[in-house]
């Protein structure tokens, strides 16, 4: 079904990892690079580029403000968002399952 849209590039898989609960652009960041031990950093171009991609297509969408933060604009995922993200983790299970079983 989503197929034409996978693999995710990491930046953003971890995006919509992060939205499963609505965060606003900074708290994204935060979250992703918690969840990389720092590994990954998202500079604000990739970030809003791929918010407003993922947009577009119908995976995320704007919920309000995020409390106290100044108008800061809060996004959470849609239905087709979470099953891009769970298309995506049954690809990427089964390439670790493959790579397992060769080495």
């Amino acid at each position: 079904m989503y197929e034409n849209d996978l693999p995710l590039t990491e930046s953003m898989f971890y995006i919509l990892l992060a939205l499963h609960e609505p965060r606003h652009g900074y708290a994204i960041t935060q979250a992703v690079e918690q969840m990389t031990c720092s590994r990954v950093k998202l500079g604000a171009g990739t970030l809003y580029g791929a918010l407003k991609t993922m947009q577009k297509k119908g995976w995320i969408e704007p919920c309000g403000e995020a409390p106290g933060s100044r108008g800061k604009k809060e996004y959470r995922l849609t239905r087709e968002g979470s099953e891009v993200f769970e298309a995506e983790t049954e690809r990427m299970k089964e390439a670790l399952k493959n790579a397992e079983r060769v080495l």
